[in-house]
């Protein structure tokens, strides 16, 4: 089953190619003469990816036929029985093989990045507990706009007056 070790090798790929950012869909092609069987590179994948960044991502698979170009009589033609390399307009062997041995991942759906809603509350007990662990803070208002809460962590409360 050298499907798995392709997926191991897929998997280096996408990883360092996503940037710590969620994959949604990885595209491949695959020439029909490299003999995968989709579906098992497509369960390999699902073990190879469980319980890592990538869980959940899915292979989309883009099957390449095997193209000929016939030195004889000069003719593209697509190969009908993979066994039989052969030109399909005038049965030459003298070929040069065009298509059919590609294994490439050809491109890498990103998850959209997550987007801090800037008309969501945030919950103040959660604020309070970051403020906390750095520093004593005083209470924090009801509702906090959120791009507030950097400058509320990063930010020295003022020392109470002294009366």
């Amino acid at each position: 089953m050298h499907e798995l070790s392709l997926c191991r090798s897929i998997y280096g790929i996408v990883d360092k190619a996503r940037d710590s950012r969620s994959v949604a869909t990885v595209h491949l092609q695959v020439g029909q003469l490299r003999q995968v069987v989709p579906d098992t590179l497509c369960y390999c994948w699902s073990m190879i990816t469980e319980a890592s960044p990538l869980a959940g991502s899915e292979l989309e698979i883009d099957h390449v036929p095997v193209r000929l170009d016939c030195r004889a009589c000069g003719e593209r033609t697509t190969v009908e029985h993979v066994l039989v390399l052969t030109c399909a307009s005038c049965s030459s062997g003298d070929i040069s093989l065009h298509t059919g041995e590609e294994f490439m991942v050809t491109s890498i759906d990103l998850a959209p990045p997550s987007v801090v809603d800037p008309t969501s509350v945030v919950d103040p007990s959660s604020v309070v507990e970051l403020v906390e662990t750095t520093s004593p803070a005083p209470d924090p208002p009801p509702v906090v706009d959120p791009t507030s809460v950097v400058e509320l962590v990063e930010t020295t409360p003022p020392a109470p007056e002294e009366h």
